[in-house]
């Protein structure tokens, strides 16, 4: 198995953080770039990734009451992942996101695995800095 995994501190609530990581008609703006999400029927998504054309059957979860999100590849079991918020104090958040490869045989290399997740995390933090600005969006 291969894992990655990264965090970032955020100027927010747990609680807001969570809400915007977990919107999941808004999970392509900070998820990686080439990564778009469609819900089937929750937790059932397909995931459908530019760089080689392919959909991907997957599931996602919310857990509210943990702060947690997780994800992963239905059937084959290939890959699954989570987010974690977790509150700082003083109206800060420390968000860390997970990955694990199960074969490692098919894990993207290691740079650009850590590459796409702090840019998604910026996404993030940038989503949730506008979701702050303006809380109806």
């Amino acid at each position: 198995m291969t894992e990655y995994e990264r965090s970032r501190t955020m100027p927010a609530l747990p609680e807001h953080v969570f809400d915007q990581a977990g919107r999941v008609d808004q999970l392509d703006g900070w998820l990686p770039r080439d990564l778009h999400v469609r819900v089937d029927d929750l937790p059932a998504v397909t995931v459908h990734e530019d760089r080689t054309g392919e959909d991907a059957r997957g599931l996602f979860r919310a857990r509210k009451e943990q702060l947690r999100l997780e994800w992963g590849t239905r059937e084959t079991g290939r890959y699954a992942g989570w987010l974690q918020v977790a509150g700082l104090g003083s109206g800060a958040s420390e968000v860390t996101v997970h990955l694990s490869f199960f074969d490692p045989r098919h894990a993207p290399p290691g740079d650009a695995v850590r590459d796409a997740l702090d840019r998604s995390l910026e996404r993030l933090e940038e989503q949730v800095r506008l979701g702050t600005e303006n809380p109806a969006g």
